[in-house]
């Protein structure tokens, strides 16, 4: 029988590509236009192992965030650069004078648009509608938070329809049996990770479905105030919804109990919208990924 692998390994699907992160290193491997598998590897640890108090409960799921959120970006933006069309007079002029700073700035200026964008329609206009229901303020919150919770839904299964994303989420079924496969203790090989599952307790649209779900019972107790009042509060409060979040998710990835199980089950039935059985050749990018975190 082989012995079943503890150390923990995450990943997310890029363009023709997968991104794997293990505890020390992190690497993309993207399939580009000529077949050829392009790996990019890179020393990183994370925040939560450089500072002490980073690596405190809770806390950990707030750094784990904006680890991922970077490295993410990252991630999509090498795998990108495999597809790109020829630059713009604006993007060689900014290059030009920016250089070495363009890469960090284009980076940082991704982070805040995608932040932006998530406030938008999963925060902001939730709780903006739930004004002209009336009803008692715990109400209110409640049904903000089911509000959030059908957005979010109705998203997933908007991008789940189209071409390109299906293709993304081909490698995001990779990442996962790839997963499965070093987790089982098995040798790292398209023949063995072919026969897991897409779906993964540990995965991302896990994580992001018990944000919302978290957030619906944390925001329950704020009463009603003001507009800006309500949205200053969720936004405060949302590190500590990441961090709750990450915890359980931590405790999904462990725990062989039913409990765990049965609280795991929509959030891997979700999986079933976000993931796609990919082929063989995908898989082959996602095991050259995970290889090459592997110590």
């Amino acid at each position: 029988m082989k012995q079943l692998r503890t150390v923990p390994i995450g990943g997310q699907a890029v363009i023709e590509g997968v991104m794997m992160r293990g505890e020390r290193k992190i690497a993309i491997a993207v399939r580009d236009a000529k077949g050829n598998i392009n790996v990019s590897v890179e020393e990183n640890v994370p925040l939560s192992k450089k500072h002490k108090i980073l690596g405190m409960p809770i806390i950990r799921g707030v750094a784990a965030f904006f680890d991922s959120l970077i490295t993410g970006v990252k991630a999509l933006s090498y795998s990108a650069q495999f597809f790109e069309a020829e630059e713009t007079r604006v993007e060689r002029y900014l290059k030009d004078k920016l250089k070495e700073k363009y890469e960090a700035l284009e980076m940082g200026f991704t982070i805040i648009v995608s932040l932006i964008f998530a406030m938008l329609p999963f925060f902001i206009l939730p709780t903006f509608a739930a004004t002209f229901i009336r009803t008692s303020g715990f109400i209110k919150n409640i049904l903000e938070g089911i509000i959030r919770l059908t957005i979010f839904l109705f998203y997933i299964v908007l991008i789940s329809k189209l071409n390109d994303i299906q293709r993304v989420f081909q490698y995001h079924g990779a990442e996962h049996k790839s997963i499965h496969c070093y987790e089982a203790g098995l040798e790292l090989t398209v023949e063995n990770a072919k026969k897991f599952s897409t779906l993964h307790p540990r995965c991302g649209t896990n994580f992001l479905l018990i944000v919302m779900l978290i957030s619906i019972f944390i925001f329950s107790f704020l009463g009603w105030p003001n507009l800006l009042i309500r949205i200053l509060s969720r936004l405060i409060l949302i590190p500590l919804v990441a961090g709750l979040s990450y915890e359980l998710i931590r405790w999904f990835g462990k725990s062989e109990s039913k409990l765990s199980k049965m609280l795991s089950y929509p959030g891997l039935m979700l999986q079933k919208l976000t993931t796609k059985e990919p082929d063989e050749s995908q898989i082959e990018v996602a095991l050259e990924a995970l290889k090459n975190v592997l110590d």
